[in-house]
């Protein structure tokens, strides 16, 4: 059966990673002059000699998103379900190997945090958990789902990857949208970061989106954990494995989150740092790729970088989330998955936007897909 990995297996780690520091100014000047680029081309807009010309792309970004989606950036809100875990991760809260008290949340629960989500005005939830199939497996999810399916306009979840059949199980009961990020592209520093659970399968982790395109998901979501490697040849993995998907899998529409590493209980420094700069010249030269792709930016970030970046081509953004099972109102002070930047209220984030010229999307610009 054919997936990405099959593609994946053409290219070599280094020679990409070479390839893009390789890439020089007469590069960069040549992508930003066409009116459609390539994975070359994204090559060099990643690169350190596109630095120069940050601003440039920046304002060409701003114009193609204004275009695409308009003054808009649609709002959502994470809900963590559980932080019960049999994977051992090097930078995640929730490893087993953290001696944490572990918690998933009742039904009573969930809804006692949803209503919670709906005071403050969402309409798209993303449900988080550990990755753990006999606590928190196929049937709690899609209990979860059934539970809240009337409550949202849209449900995605960043859970364990499934088996096709699973999703469309899921698809079924309400499931609109499924986050799956590699981590990272890299199969060595992928294996040094998940040594035991069923997350050390990295085949397994690629096919995922395969999987989810399959099984007729309506969004998929991808991306890397910046700071396990470095970050330009990550992102080139991402976009390769992004065009592979739309190519195949066309009637799907995708994202694209931009993660870094944030402290946690047992934290990981990062290997490569991923400074500021970087990440808009990454938001981007995504953009300039692909004028369709949403892009996610979370409370990972500072609240002077997010205000800075809303208007370069971000198009989705979450605010006041918890990373922890129960966060908003059922048990505050349990762990976090890992520690969020932006504490803002969502009121205050909704005022930063609007001061921004943009104007407050709350459903999924594809609502009406039931």
């Amino acid at each position: 059966m054919k997936s990405f990995k099959h593609t994946f297996e053409q290219y070599d780690w280094n020679e990409i990673l070479s390839s893009i520091l390789s890439k020089t100014e007469t590069n960069v000047i040549h992508a930003l002059s066409k009116s459609k680029r390539d994975l070359e081309d994204f090559k060099a807009l990643l690169s350190p000699a596109a630095k120069p010309f940050l601003e440039q792309m920046a304002q060409m970004s701003s114009n193609i998103t204004k275009k695409r989606f308009g003054n808009t950036i649609q709002m959502y809100a994470p809900m963590y379900l559980s932080n019960e875990c049999q994977n051992i991760c090097t930078y995640c809260g929730f490893s087993m190997t953290n001696k944490i008290p572990r918690r998933t949340l009742t039904d009573q629960e969930i809804l006692r945090e949803v209503d919670y989500l709906k005071s403050k005005g969402y309409h798209h939830i993303l449900l988080v958990t550990g990755e753990a199939n006999k606590t928190v497996g196929v049937d709690y999810i899609n209990n979860a789902i059934q539970l809240i399916e009337t409550k949202f306009a849209n449900i995605t979840i960043e859970v364990q990857p499934l088996g096709q059949s699973d999703y469309q199980i899921l698809k079924e009961s309400g499931l609109y949208g499924v986050l799956v990020y590699q981590e990272t592209y890299h199969k060595g520093e992928y294996k040094k970061h998940h040594p035991k659970g069923k997350k050390s399968n990295f085949d397994y982790r690629l096919d995922t989106p395969d999987r989810l395109g399959r099984a007729g998901i309506h969004k998929i979501g991808l991306g890397a954990l910046f700071g396990l490697e470095d970050w330009r040849a990550d992102s080139f993995f991402t976009a390769l494995h992004l065009q592979y998907l739309q190519k195949t899998y066309w009637k799907t529409k995708y994202s694209i989150s931009f993660p870094r590493l944030r402290p946690h209980s047992g934290g990981l420094e990062p290997k490569v740092a991923m400074m500021d700069s970087d990440l808009v010249q990454l938001i981007c030269a995504y953009r300039l790729l692909d004028e369709d792709v949403e892009l996610s930016i979370s409370t990972r970030e500072s609240e002077i970088f997010r205000e800075n970046i809303v208007n370069m081509g971000i198009t989705s953004i979450s605010a006041e989330s918890k990373t922890n099972p129960g966060g908003y109102v059922v048990e505050q002070q349990s762990l976090e998955q890992f520690q969020i930047s932006d504490e803002r209220p969502t009121e205050e984030v909704v005022d930063m936007l609007k001061n921004k010229g943009l104007e407050v999307v709350w459903k999924d610009w594809a609502h009406n897909w039931k």
